[in-house]
């Protein structure tokens, strides 16, 4: 009981924080703190997929910008809240992605990854070039009215914080139950996997529409928060980088890692950019250099060195069989 007490604290402070905010920092600071959030969520999807199921994509941000698309167009058509298309956004991105999933699978590793990031650009261009979405322009509200502009970023706030709490939940809900036993098996040994009888498709096919559903709602949010999609935003392969960079930073295969990646990442961000600013191209050497000397000394990321030198267990999801 006292253990369970302990795991959730985190999450009433959290839920403290998401009601107190809105009270007590500007819309600018709203702002960052949403980003952070899309990021949150993006990593924790990306690091589901990679470090539970085993699958490493590099074209999730495929699912990310169809997400901002599929807002846009479903308020324009519709007429109805474009919050409500973030609800749009998630079902269509689980339904692309059960589409998508058994062409990739077709592939193993390095193939896989390589082609999840050939068919990202194939729809990248394939947008660009239909007119009916915007082309290079992209797609913007055609009624705005029916947003509240004075407390729309304490919306997208909450949105985003909401979003946070409903994947982090969710993931210990799943990972705690055989099917998420099932995908830690999978990502470990597959063969050992398919001798006590786990099928291994039918796991790493729901992973991979899950992370893509998660990936496409984070996108909604993040591209409406713009109140504009256009295709080199949208699908730019940097959200995959960002993703990526989390992960390797805070801990692959850790429901924690992604948290603290975020923070890292926000930190670097700005002390590379506001406090000593550099030009893109050494921005971009900085992180990857941040990258490589975490992979080098600390493989397994950040996270686990935290959790098992100064005894910090929080959402630690032990197998058991």
């Amino acid at each position: 009981m006292t253990s369970n007490l302990a795991r959730a604290i985190p999450f009433i402070l959290f839920v403290t924080f998401l009601c107190a905010a809105p009270f007590l920092f500007d819309d600018g600071t709203l702002h960052l703190a949403t980003e952070m959030f899309v990021v949150i969520v993006i990593a924790s999807m990306w690091n589901f997929l990679a470090g539970y199921a085993g699958l490493m994509s590099l074209g999730h941000q495929m699912y990310f910008g169809a997400g901002g698309y599929v807002l846009f167009m479903f308020a324009n058509v519709t007429g109805l809240h474009p919050y409500v298309g973030i609800l749009a956004a998630f079902g269509f991105g689980a339904l692309a992605a059960a589409v998508v999933a058994p062409i990739l699978f077709r592939l193993r590793d390095a193939y896989f990854a390589i082609a999840s990031w050939v068919v990202a650009e194939a729809v990248s261009i394939a947008v660009q070039k239909t007119d009916a979405l915007g082309g290079i322009t992209g797609v913007s509200l055609v009624d705005s009215s029916s947003i509240d502009f004075d407390r729309f970023e304490t919306q997208m706030f909450l949105i985003g914080g909401g979003m946070v709490l409903a994947t982090l939940l969710g993931f210990v809900w799943l990972l705690r139950s055989k099917p998420g036993l099932a995908f830690m098996c999978v990502r470990d040994n597959e063969l050992a996997a398919k001798s006590i009888g786990i099928d291994v498709w039918p796991s790493r096919f729901l992973a991979y529409v899950l992370s893509a559903a998660g990936c496409a709602a984070a996108g909604a949010v993040s591209l409406l928060g713009g109140l504009v999609v256009q295709p080199g935003n949208a699908f730019s392969p940097d959200w995959t980088v960002i993703m990526t960079f989390v992960v390797v930073v805070g801990g692959i295969g850790t429901l924690e890692g992604p948290i603290l990646g975020t923070i890292i990442y926000y930190i670097l961000r700005q002390l590379l950019t506001v406090v000593f600013p550099l030009s893109g191209t050494w921005y971009l050497v900085a992180m990857g250099s941040v990258a490589v000397a975490t992979m080098l000394y600390s493989p397994k990321g950040l996270w686990p060195i935290l959790r098992d030198r100064v005894g910090l267990d929080w959402l630690t999801v032990r197998r058991s069989i």
